[in-house]
């Protein structure tokens, strides 16, 4: 078969008056063949099928095709193993590429959106952003949206915090359910290690204990999410995506306390006045309607204590979650108990409070109290030099009841013994 060039090159010779002979010489092929292809004209030349060979799988074919028909997930190799048994003495490719063309597609599964009744539930999860604050330019900060969605309304609560502590955990489901009025029946978490510790020996999720005693104390349930089953929390992983394009990307922030609030305006503002792309109603007023379902906040704050312990720095200081807090002067222990609760934190020295601070959002932040720092104590290096609790006095008062002299008297008294003048 000559390729679309040689039968041109035939075509145009024999337009320019070449005999046959002429063309067949010019080109290097057979006369019959220049005569075949002028005959032919330029239109390229129709082939057929080519005729099926003939096949050692054949006669086995019609038998894969009942097998794959009844059960359509066999492998070709039970196949290729049950067709031997017949007499099949072929190759095992032949097998598979003749099962792969025959086999049964399976039907379409459509996905079934899982929606949620008013109050029934909601979706809690982390993610993590990285900023630059305006009053730190030159690093980096790594920070933490904690994202709560009810799953019947949409409505979204979020909030940036320095880690994910059990502390901020707590304290982000403290504001969450203040800023709701009221409490899902049931929370969707994520397998994060803050909430959820493992499984037991048959399979039952272990969640951290003082997640429990929230849950015990707002009348919900924890559930954690089943691993590597992402579609089971998409109600709060789409939220992020939205956050980061529609919030966070080009803008600027002082620092934390300025990203929180304007991330809580624009929730006010874009996010839940909007009408939702999945429900197709407005999310504000679906909340208005789900509100009602929600469980009472309790009547009594959450106490639960997550207790701690931490060494005194040099200046009088401890630290937790990226934040110094002040000791008094005078605390004799070297390490503390610290108290973490959800809108304080406790110092406690031998069982006794010596201090009770505000907790402190961002890190790299200092909290001294006042008191804590006597102004008769000598400054040392350190965090602003206002004193440590290890510095001394500069004079200390005399012990009741000693004499005090001059140090002439003891000159004298030395020279006495030494047999010297007086």
């Amino acid at each position: 078969m000559l390729k679309g060039r040689d039968i041109f090159m035939i075509h145009d010779l024999h337009r320019q008056g070449l005999t046959i002979q002429e063309i067949a010489r010019a080109s290097g092929h057979d006369r019959k063949t220049v005569r075949k292809y002028l005959k032919a004209g330029l239109e390229p030349p129709v082939y057929g099928p080519r005729a099926p060979r003939a096949s050692l799988l054949d006669p086995y074919k019609a038998f894969i095709r009942e097998k794959l028909g009844a059960t359509p997930r066999l492998s070709a190799a039970r196949l290729d193993r049950e067709i031997r048994a017949l007499g099949y003495s072929g190759g095992h490719t032949t097998v598979k590429d003749f099962v792969r063309r025959v086999r049964p597609s399976a039907p379409p599964v459509f996905e079934r959106r899982f929606e949620t009744a008013p109050g029934r539930q909601a979706q809690v999860d982390f993610a993590h952003f990285r900023v630059r604050f305006e009053d730190q330019p030159d690093q980096e900060r790594v920070v933490w949206l904690f994202s709560l969605v009810l799953g019947f309304s949409r409505l979204l609560f979020a909030r940036f915090v320095p880690g994910q502590g059990m502390g901020e955990v707590i304290r982000c489901h403290l504001a969450a359910f203040g800023a709701l009025g009221g409490v899902p029946r049931e929370i969707l978490f994520d397998r994060m290690k803050t909430a959820v510790l493992g499984e037991d020996e048959a399979g039952r999720v272990i969640f951290n204990e003082t997640l429990l005693e929230l849950a015990h104390h707002h009348g919900f349930a924890p559930k954690a999410c089943r691993p590597y089953r992402a579609k089971t929390k998409g109600k709060v992983e789409r939220p992020f995506r939205y956050i980061r394009q529609d919030f966070f990307l080009g803008r600027s922030f002082r620092n934390l306390e300025d990203l929180n609030r304007q991330l809580a305006d624009w929730l006010e503002k874009v996010a839940n006045p909007r009408t939702h792309g999945t429900t197709g109603r407005v999310v504000a007023e679906a909340f208005a309607e789900e509100k009602p379902s929600l469980v009472p906040l309790p009547a009594f704050p959450f106490r639960a204590i997550l207790a701690l312990e931490r060494r005194i720095t040099k200046d009088g200081m401890i630290s937790l979650d990226g934040n110094l807090y002040s000791v008094p002067d005078g605390t004799r222990k070297r390490v503390v108990e610290v108290q973490v609760l959800a809108s304080e934190i406790r110092i406690m020295e031998d069982g006794r409070t010596i201090a009770v601070h505000e907790p402190l959002s961002g890190r790299g932040q200092r909290a001294l109290l006042k008191g804590h720092r006597s102004a008769n104590r000598k400054a040392t290096r350190g965090f602003g030099n206002e004193g440590a609790a290890s510095a001394v006095d500069d004079d200390p008062p005399p012990e009741p009841g000693l004499q005090q002299r001059a140090l002439e008297v003891y000159d004298q008294v030395a020279n006495a013994l030494a047999g010297g003048p007086t």
